[in-house]
């Protein structure tokens, strides 16, 4: 089974049901011996015991062995289409989708085209499983977010209704004391004394290794768009055309406070959701780490390593191929040049792919065969910035290390074992019974933990 770059044994996919980790959601089957019934790995039933279940990778394996598909999860639908995320995860991926703002500027019946079903049965979920409608539930996600900016920002309130996903005051005050039983205002004044500065708290499971993570950054920063000091990192960043600026200190008691600048405060969801992707703060790292520990003993000598994501996968491929076959110090160089000539007028954003198709890459010390995969990839990025990373491949210049590095610090995927990488290699001489097949279906904090060794 492909698992991006690499193949998930039958272990891995035991490790993986038993999480329920929905990373791996589509990529193996499970079927179920007694019931006879094929399910994916998050399907919410009780989970089998070990002896009774089979791993399909594809789901006509499955149907071809004399497994039926779950009524509850469906996997017997086509593979990436919202219809095939099944009855409960259809619910989910609402949920996730509304509290990310999708009812702010589209209807109902948007959403429930976007996941493959009626606005009635969307309607009806919400119902079964909430009993309420999804605007209601929109709603009071809305009023909750409000009301933590209410209580930690110095945001005004017309700006916090905007935040929030509202278009007027008026309608956030009356929808606030109908729901709260207090005015915005009165929750304001009886908020503790605010910072000079806008903040949100982006809470996280689990150890985070904070100064590893700098270290981490601070080797790497673009100067101008990154400041990493002895327990902050910053950063310039574009969002959906918007730009913005967030520094970050120190993270305490499962807490990342965040304080930020945003142009278009109407942003703010979609910057948290960016955040939290960024610095991996939804991963269960003390499970991720016992199963390092299983294959090789020695190998986290720091608890709480996460993945260091940069803003976006463009960014990364960026990154990665600056640095191909050079030092971080040679390609940070290379970056810093890059940046720093695009913007010669001030730095507020990592260049987009236009403003590096535009340009002439001359002034890049490096050879011209890498120039031009830049110049390929920056216009490959401006016609499909959301093609599937594979497709990087058919560009030339761009190989699997690149793409690998793409997923793993561009899209925070959790399975990517750079057994390619020179430190990585110098590291599996000390962890022999280290690899992708043995890290798996974590392989990304793998790389990251032998890395922890140079």
């Amino acid at each position: 089974m492909e698992d991006g770059l690499v193949t998930l044994s039958q272990q891995d996919c035991h490790k993986a049901r038993i999480a329920r980790d929905s990373r791996f959601d589509g990529r193996f089957y499970v079927a179920v011996k007694t019931t006879g019934i094929f399910c994916r790995p998050i399907c919410p039933a009780n989970l089998p015991k070990e002896e009774n279940v089979e791993y399909y990778f594809d789901k006509a394996q499955a149907l071809q062995a004399g497994y039926r598909p779950c009524l509850r999860c469906r996997p017997d639908s086509a593979p990436s289409s919202w219809a095939w995320k099944g009855v409960e995860v259809t619910f989910q991926r609402a949920v996730k989708l509304i509290e990310q703002g999708a009812l702010h500027h589209a209807s109902l019946v948007d959403l429930a085209e976007r996941l493959g079903i009626s606005d009635r049965y969307l309607r009806k979920l919400f119902n079964q499983y909430l009993g309420m409608s999804p605007k209601q539930y929109a709603l009071y996600y809305q009023l909750m977010f409000a009301k933590q900016l209410l209580h930690t920002s110095r945001l005004s309130v017309t700006d916090v209704a905007l935040a929030s996903g509202f278009n007027s005051v008026r309608r956030f005050n009356d929808a606030f004391k109908q729901v709260m039983q207090l005015s915005p205002t009165q929750v304001r004044k009886s908020a503790a004394a605010l910072s000079e500065s806008n903040h949100i708290d982006l809470a996280f499971r689990g150890p985070l290794d904070w100064q590893h993570m700098l270290n981490f950054y601070r080797l790497r920063a673009v100067d101008g768009l990154e400041q990493v000091s002895e327990d902050t990192y910053q950063r310039h960043f574009e969002l959906q055309g918007e730009r913005g600026w967030f520094s970050i200190s120190n993270p305490k008691a499962g807490i990342m406070r965040v304080e930020f600048k945003l142009d278009d405060i109407s942003l703010l969801r979609s910057l948290v959701n960016q955040l939290r992707r960024m610095f991996d703060l939804d991963s269960d790292i003390l499970q991720i780490e016992q199963h390092l520990l299983d294959i090789a003993p020695k190998l986290v000598k720091q608890s709480g390593i996460r993945i260091p994501g940069v803003w976006s996968t463009w960014e990364a491929g960026v990154r990665a191929i600056l640095g191909q076959q050079v030092s971080i110090k040679a390609a940070i160089g290379q970056l810093n040049l890059l940046v720093n000539t695009l913007q010669p007028q001030g730095i507020t954003h990592f260049p987009t792919p236009s403003e590096v198709a535009g340009a002439d890459l001359d002034f890049l010390r490096m050879p011209s065969s890498r120039k031009q995969t830049l110049a390929r990839f920056a216009q490959f990025m401006i016609e499909g910035s959301q093609a599937p990373l594979d497709q990087w491949l058919a560009l030339k210049g761009i190989g699997p290390w690149t793409v690998n590095y793409a997923r793993l610090r561009g899209a925070s995927e959790p399975n990517c074992f750079l057994d390619g990488d020179l430190v990585v290699k110098k590291a599996l001489n000390q962890f022999p019974q280290l690899s992708a097949n043995s890290a798996s279906p974590w392989g990304s904090y793998a790389t990251f933990h032998c890395w922890s060794h140079a």
